[in-house]
């Protein structure tokens, strides 16, 4: 007898909402209004935290400050050599929301490194998921301008601040859908115990 239970039928709302959650490329306005961006950063720090370090920050960027944004990213590609910086314009100002994500270290015996890192990317994650039960788009990109030490600090990140890179979030053209996703029993074995 098969006791499997195909999330599609538990009818729990939530669940079967996130089993159509996908990166959606391009957003536009509207963004989150301030009390749902509010709600997105209590849904954050719920990720889980070993130690109570509290390792996710978060910065803002929207409205004019965008075009600011975008000066940095192409100034900081133009610093690096990059044939093409102004192809970071376009990017920062893409989406009405952009959410800069980054992880704080800290120095702990109890607590890896690893461990913060993966708090502060399952903070992200809270918050695609929000942002797409709340009817919005997001989408996670990284690339050169995250692991930049000069974006890093025009953004008044710390030194042991990390970027996780860059949420963009808004609206989603009306019929946007996400890309086929692989059957999950792919990745998922059980494990027996040890041989003999």
């Amino acid at each position: 007898m098969d006791d499997s239970i195909d999330l599609n039928d538990i009818g729990a709302p939530a669940v079967e909402a996130l089993l159509g959650r996908f990166s959606a490329w391009p957003l536009m306005e509207p963004a989150p209004s301030a009390c749902e961006l509010g709600s997105l950063f209590d849904l954050a720090v719920r990720a889980p935290d070993h130690g109570g370090l509290k390792p996710w920050r978060f910065v803002t960027i929207q409205g004019n400050a965008r075009h600011a944004f975008a000066e940095v990213l192409v100034e900081a590609a133009r610093a690096r050599g990059h044939e093409d910086p102004e192809r970071f314009r376009k990017k920062a100002t893409a989406a009405p929301l952009t959410i800069v994500p980054a992880v704080r270290l800290t120095e702990s015996e109890k607590v890896p490194a690893i461990e913060q890192w993966l708090s502060a990317g399952a903070a992200v994650m809270n918050i695609l998921n929000g942002l797409y039960l709340l009817g919005y788009g997001g989408f996670w990109a990284t690339g050169p301008n995250a692991f930049d030490p000069k974006v890093r600090d025009a953004l008044g990140f710390a030194q042991d601040e990390h970027l996780l890179g860059f949420v963009y979030a808004g609206t989603p053209e009306a019929h946007a859908e996400g890309k086929q996703r692989p059957e999950s029993t792919a990745f998922v074995r059980p494990w027996l115990g040890t041989a003999g």
